[in-house]
């Protein structure tokens, strides 16, 4: 339940969103995909497919969690760039650090607030990132689902931080395949980082999952620039129209054969973009 003081910041952050309020209510917000309405009884209720992005800015950090580490990854839903996959050590300062900078999943921070906030945890906190050029991912996706690559990528992750901190006890990865699929992707690695808790939406409750996803971003979006200067135009995220456009100029500049070097070639995208020339 958000104090009174929080309901009043709330209010005046999207005030120019408010609408007339419901039996029972002191105000609502009708905001992008979301519907804040803050009754009399002091509740104040969340509604929509980003409910929960709206929500997080306002709820209080769970004082409960203490050292432990996390990991997510970036670039798997984007036809262009690399996947990049961060883990993190953060002990008691380093989660009142992460809370400090509003750090949280980036998919809810804006690319500006990525690019300060980064730099900070990158510095301060212990961490491995990984970032798997397209060419090379390319090459492994031949022998490898997209699920494996990951699992491939977060164990080495851990590996590498092991090597630079001792592990807590409490590892967590944001999860994106049942644990025994997990284990099984990666039984024939030399190295094996076990004991790992595996969760949806993580990146919110756990503050070195939320740090790992925001440094993940930042090497995305670094990535992605020098892409763009590298070869001399833009490339969208994403995997849309327009970033169909943005293959088929590419292939027409450099030649389709080396479409590899920008682009996950498995996507669907490669096909319509193979029409089209």
């Amino acid at each position: 339940m958000l104090s009174p003081s929080q309901a009043d910041q709330l209010y005046r952050t999207f005030a120019s969103c408010s609408v007339k309020a419901p039996q029972y209510a002191e105000w609502c917000l009708k905001c992008e995909n979301c519907t804040i309405t803050r009754y009399t009884s002091g509740k104040t209720l969340f509604q929509g497919s980003d409910a929960e992005v709206y929500a997080a800015a306002f709820m209080e950090p769970d004082t409960s969690i203490h050292a432990h580490a996390g990991s997510d990854e970036v670039g798997t839903g984007d036809y262009f760039g690399p996947v990049c996959v961060c883990a993190v050590f953060a002990d008691d300062a380093g989660i009142a650090l992460i809370h400090k900078l509003g750090v949280h999943d980036s998919k809810q921070i804006k690319d500006e607030d990525i690019r300060k906030a980064a730099p900070v945890l990158m510095e301060q906190l212990p961490h491995s990132l990984l970032i798997v050029p397209c060419a090379k991912y390319n090459q492994v996706h031949e022998r490898s689902n997209l699920n494996a690559i990951k699992a491939l990528l977060h164990n080495q992750a851990y590996v590498n931080l092991r090597k630079k901190t001792a592990l807590p006890k409490l590892i967590v990865i944001d999860q994106f395949t049942p644990e025994k699929s997990y284990y099984r992707y990666i039984s024939s690695e030399k190295e094996i980082v076990r004991g790992i808790h595996f969760e949806t939406k993580a990146e919110d409750k756990y503050p070195a999952v939320g740090a790992a996803s925001v440094i993940a971003r930042y090497a995305f979006l670094k990535y992605m620039e020098e892409m763009d200067a590298r070869y001399g135009m833009h490339f969208p995220f994403g995997a849309s129209g327009t970033v169909d456009q943005a293959g088929i100029a590419f292939a027409e500049k450099y030649g389709k054969d080396r479409l590899g070097e920008v682009a996950k070639l498995h996507f669907k995208n490669t096909e319509k973009i193979m029409e089209r020339l």
